[in-house]
């Protein structure tokens, strides 16, 4: 069968090893000083491990491989102690995989092995209860009103991260889509006026927020629905960011949809690489 499966350039791994926590499978270990991928059966293809390799060299390809078995992932995970277990059910969990989060609950329950508190309580914002994440149309009168010097502000939309997003929301009818990193914003001094001004603005951090399959299910939901004219992908030049790719790239080809993307690097001293 053919899935989502993470693919190690050699040339670019240096054997650090900040890629093996992160995977709680057990599907990399370093190997002759470098992280190899031991068996496709333990691999997810989710990329946990993607953000926190400093050289870049981890990615997803889509190819053979043989089916993820929960089953003999819970046995790596089982011995790697409570931590492990709990941090590979919050990734299950995090990622929408109910039926793996079953399937492992029901083989730590026969085991008699504790079932640790690995669901977070969403927070009032996180489940739409926030007023701040209220969508709304941002409107601009700069008629003798000034925005901190000659800068103004271009944005159009509110929220603007993702995970407050509602895909629903008819601001993003017919758009010109901008999907950027955190970062960019305080990297590039002209950020609204060459990048926001025109568009319909969504913000992420492919390192640090959790629940990415929900992010490419949420674009993936904008795709299909808003008749989505271009999108751009603006971010910073570290390795972790180019996650941001690949979550438009999944999320387009969850829509089914074939467009082109306008990519822009900025350097982390402010300049357009």
């Amino acid at each position: 069968m053919k899935r989502q499966i993470i693919k190690i350039d050699e040339d670019k791994c240096d054997g650090c090893g900040l890629c093996i926590p992160d995977c709680p499978e057990g599907a990399l270990q370093l190997i002759d000083g470098k992280a190899r991928l031991i068996s496709d059966l333990f691999c997810d293809g989710l990329g946990a491990c993607i953000g926190n390799c400093p050289q870049g060299a981890i990615s997803t390809e889509e190819r053979e491989a043989g089916e993820y078995d929960e089953a003999k992932v819970m046995e790596n995970v089982i011995k790697a102690g409570a931590n492990t277990i709990k941090a590979h059910l919050k990734h299950l969990n995090d990622h929408g995989l109910d039926k793996h989060v079953n399937q492992a609950i029901q083989i730590l329950t026969a085991k008699g092995i504790d079932i640790p508190d690995f669901r977070e309580a969403p927070s009032a914002c996180a489940s739409g209860g926030c007023p701040g994440s209220a969508a709304r149309t941002v409107g601009h009168d700069h008629t003798g009103k000034e925005n901190y010097g000659t800068l103004r502000s271009e944005l159009r939309h509110w929220p603007v991260q993702l995970h407050l997003i509602n895909p629903a929301d008819p601001s993003f009818d017919d758009a010109d889509l901008l999907v950027c990193a955190d970062c960019v914003p305080f990297a590039f001094a002209n950020f609204h006026e060459r990048f926001v001004k025109g568009k319909r603005l969504v913000m992420l951090c492919p390192k640090l927020d959790q629940g990415i399959e929900r992010y490419i299910s949420k674009l993936s939901q904008i795709f299909k629905s808003k008749n989505i004219r271009s999108v751009s992908v603006v971010r910073m030049e570290v390795p972790c960011c180019g996650g941001i790719e690949v979550i438009v790239q999944k999320a387009l080809e969850l829509a089914g949809i074939s467009k082109m993307v306008k990519l822009t690097v900025i350097g982390i001293d402010g300049e357009i690489r």
